[in-house]
């Protein structure tokens, strides 16, 4: 596993535009290496403020998008084009301006799909369709890229600090009950399906994510200091989320 390493940026405005160069960047550069490329995408503010930086940028046309697949973190489980879903938020903030393949763009199932309201029935489905994608015997794909936001209480993706979620350690997709953040039915990828990426990015904005920046990266145990890439964990801040570092 990779040391973490920290970029600390202006602001958020600085730090959403260095996180789409990048992202761009280590797209470009895996197609170029294996043909493809397999991206995990954030949500939260500082994630929607990359995808936007993303869809903004000349650069994104370097890009192959039909070769891209794109998977999710965690989503919030509710109906299809709720607001609050980050399906709905990339689609419109990036997405939907880009030429994806459709089957290329692996969506965690609404509330109002084809399995109901059985979250753990999505959450299997899900852990399926990583499998099928995973090479030879392994159970995720090996992401390029897996970008999480950072929560002001140090969760990542729907992993919580204290919540039994937190502590499974095995499978790849769960669903998650009674989360301490509305709304309380989520689908998440574990702590190691998380820690299969290649690159994994810690996206965190403003003073109110500065004490759980200094917890991850100090002694406190939380989930956003438990993940790490197999080559490489960064974190990219901006200077009041660093403040207490």
């Amino acid at each position: 596993m990779s040391t973490p390493e920290k970029i600390v940026l202006a602001d958020g405005q600085q730090l959403a535009a260095a996180a789409a160069a990048r992202l761009i960047t280590v797209v470009v550069d895996a197609q170029a290496a294996r043909g493809q490329a397999h991206v995990v995408l954030p949500g939260g503010s500082n994630g929607g403020a990359l995808l936007k930086a993303v869809a903004a940028s000349p650069a994104r046309d370097a890009v192959d998008w039909s070769r891209v697949d794109l998977w999710w973190g965690d989503e919030r489980f509710l109906p299809a084009g709720d607001p609050e879903r980050n399906e709905t938020q990339a689609r419109e903030y990036l997405l939907d301006a880009l030429p994806l393949e459709p089957e290329r763009v692996h969506v965690m199932a609404p509330s109002d799909g084809s399995f109901g309201d059985d979250v753990d029935a999505a959450a299997a489905a899900y852990a399926a369709e990583l499998a099928e994608a995973a090479p030879g015997d392994e159970v995720v794909p090996a992401f390029d890229v897996l970008m999480l936001g950072v929560g002001p209480d140090g969760h990542v993706a729907s992993l919580f600090p204290g919540h039994p979620g937190y502590a499974v350690t095995s499978g790849t997709a769960i669903a998650v009950r009674e989360s301490p953040k509305p709304p309380p039915v989520r689908i998440s990828l574990t702590l190691g399906a998380i820690s299969a990426a290649r690159q994994v990015w810690l996206l965190a904005g403003g003073e109110g994510k500065a004490e759980a920046v200094a917890g991850a990266l100090g002694e406190v145990d939380l989930p956003a200091g438990a993940v790490r890439g197999t080559e490489r964990t960064l974190w990219l801040l901006d200077q009041a989320a660093a403040s207490k570092l």
